[in-house]
Parts: C-alpha cells; sequence; structure tokens
C-alpha cells in the first residue's frame, strides 16, 4: 500500500503550558495518543509495529490507537491542526521571542536533519501562504531544508505569484544549486520565478557593487527586497554548514566568523550567541538584503535539527524572524535554555 502525505485533522485543546514541555509521558491524553500514532504511521511511513516502539506500548495498543484516529476522523488529506503538546510548544516560542507565528511539527523520529518532518511542515506552510498571497510577491531563500519543503509541495495553480529569490546562490557544485528551489516551485505552482544569477558572497566589496550595477541583478534584488513575505533557512557557521558543502563560500572565510563569535546565519548575515550581528569581511561581499531592509518586513525561517539548535536561537534572538517553523525535539532544546 502507498501512503502518500496523510493529514491528522486535531479537535483536542491546549494543555497546561508545562505539560506541553514535558516530554511524551503518561499524562498525554489517549486521544493526543492515536494522534500521534496516526502521524507516525501515516506520515513517518512507519510499521504499527515500529510505532508501538517508538511510543512504548503494545502492537495492539498501536493498532488500536491508529484505527481510533481513523474512526474518529482525523484522518484527513490537509493538516487541520496540531498535537496539544506541539500546540502549547508553538504557543510559548511565540511568546518568549516574540513571534507572530510558530508552528510545531510532531517528530517522525529521525536521525540527524528532520527533513522528513520539515518538508511535510514546511510544504503546508508554503500551500498556505500562496493560497493567501495571491498577486503578491513571496522571496524564498535556499537549503535542504528549503528544498525539502518546496519538494514535498503538491502541484498547484498559483499564476498569480511572483516567487524571488532573496540572495545570490551561484555555486560550483552544480548538484547543490540553490536555484533548484526557485525551479521547483515555478514548476509546482506555474507560477513566475525570478532568480539572483549571481554568487551570495562576491570576491570583494568593489565585485559586489559591480554586481549590482547590472540592470537584470539590480531589479531582481530590488524585488527580493520589497517582496511581501520572506521564507528562509538558517544557517551555522560549522565546519560542515552547508555554506560550505555547497561551496558558496570557503572554509577560511568561515573561520574567521568563528572567531568572531559568528553562530547563526541568515541570508548571508551572520549573527553571535546573543543575536548581534557580525561585521566581518563577509559582510560587505554579501549579494543579499542588507539587514537594515529586512527591519520591519515578515520573515519566516524553516529550521529545525539538534545541529542547528543554536543557530536558529541566535536568528531568534536578532529579532529578524517574524515566525519559525519547525520540529517538535528543536522547539523543545529552543525553549530548555530560553531567551
Amino acid at each position: 500500500m502507498k501512503y502518500f502525505t496523510s493529514i491528522i485533522k486535531i479537535y483536542t485543546h491546549f494543555i497546561d503550558f508545562l505539560e506541553g514541555l514535558s516530554l511524551l509521558d503518561q499524562s498525554e491524553s489517549n486521544d493526543d495518543l492515536a494522534l500521534r500514532a496516526a502521524w507516525l504511521h501515516y506520515v513517518g511511513g512507519m510499521t504499527q509495529a515500529e510505532v508501538a516502539a517508538h511510543l512504548g506500548v503494545s502492537n495492539v495498543k498501536a493498532h488500536r490507537l491508529v484505527a481510533q484516529a481513523n474512526q474518529s476522523g482525523a484522518i484527513k488529506v490537509t493538516i487541520d491542526g496540531d498535537i496539544s503538546k506541539c500546540a502549547a510548544l508553538e504557543v510559548s516560542l511565540t511568546e518568549m521571542f516574540g513571534l507572530d507565528l510558530c508552528h510545531v511539527a510532531p517528530d517522525l523520529n529521525e536521525d540527524g536533519l528532520p527533513l522528513r518532518t520539515l518538508g511535510v511542515a514546511g510544504a503546508r506552510f508554503f500551500q498556505h501562504e500562496i493560497q493567501k498571497h495571491a498577486g503578491r510577491v513571496i522571496g524564498v531563500g535556499h537549503g535542504r531544508t528549503l528544498a525539502a519543503a518546496v519538494r514535498a509541495l503538491p502541484r498547484m495553480g498559483s499564476s498569480d505569484v511572483q516567487f524571488v529569490s532573496l540572495l545570490g546562490g551561484v555555486t560550483r557544485n552544480f548538484a547543490a544549486n540553490p536555484h533548484d528551489v526557485m525551479y521547483r516551485l515555478a514548476d509546482r505552482t506555474g507560477a513566475t520565478a525570478y532568480v539572483m544569477p549571481v554568487p551570495l558572497f562576491a570576491n570583494s566589496a568593489a565585485d559586489r557593487g559591480v554586481l549590482l550595477a547590472q540592470r537584470g541583478v539590480r531589479d531582481v534584488l530590488d524585488l527580493a527586497i520589497s517582496s511581501d513575505l520572506k521564507i528562509v533557512g538558517i544557517g551555522t557557521t560549522q565546519h560542515d554548514a552547508q555554506l560550505i558543502t555547497s561551496q558558496l563560500i570557503g572554509s577560511s572565510d568561515l573561520e574567521e566568523v568563528r572567531r568572531s563569535g559568528g553562530v547563526g546565519e541568515l541570508l548571508g548575515h551572520f549573527f553571535d550567541h546573543a543575536g548581534q550581528p557580525l561585521n566581518t569581511m563577509l559582510s560587505d561581499r554579501t549579494v543579499s538584503p542588507d539587514l537594515s531592509a529586512l527591519k520591519g518586513r515578515r520573515i519566516i525561517a524553516i529550521a529545525g535539527g539538534a545541529e542547528k539548535v543554536n543557530a536558529i536561537r541566535s536568528v531568534l534572538r536578532s529579532g529578524h524572524l517574524s515566525g519559525l517553523v519547525t520540529d517538535e525535539t528543536t522547539a523543545r532544546a529552543l525553549m530548555k535554555e530560553g531567551l
């Protein structure tokens, strides 16, 4: 049997915030447990035996929980709600970091970067915003997480929406070409997509000026700055950061950022642990909207994973984000240390 993106509609209410911050335990309601089991089974692709092992219940109970979710009418073709503990995390993160919105997806027990979880949750957010922003411009960053979200996006008619790349992305590694995100968006929606055919970091500040002086490049950057919504990823400054593996930047450049205290990256701009922007050798070479142009804009990040917790917290503390789409484990880790 083939399982497509099966979705869970939830009829439960918010539980107490403190309960929402605890790990899955015996206090979780049977309805919530049934919904979690259905999520793991239909979206995560787990067998019912694997669901039983993951939840710490018998195989018979796992079968009954999935059946209960089916019989209650919870299984739909779109996600209409969230598990209550995830919803509690959403409220807590929204209040802690002053966000306008936060979506926390239930974990699918993935190792490493939770691309399946973030892909499904990110696609859901993309779909909602595309339908909501008819006739408007949506700016899009790049990276593995955004690529996963776009791959999970169903085909939909949205020719009246325009997409624009928020930053340069020419790279020597074709397999990691960030513009793939824009091409897939155009293919999925039939909408017009504008790319920025320049590197993310110019060789010098003077070269950046030359690149931006080109009429097509300047036009795309102006469109990116003025976009009604900006959907972005968040990068790290670790040795295996996507900026290095995709050959957008050299390891020596990132080492200089780390020495300056860099922890998180947003659209080619780096922030320290406290969320303060860093003025490094890369700052004047970055081909993306200036930080000053991002103030007051609606910027939503789709990001998660244990290796990115510190980077996400750094960017959240900077105050540049309006919202966050993440996974349950990352949300709990962000709440653990707090603001």
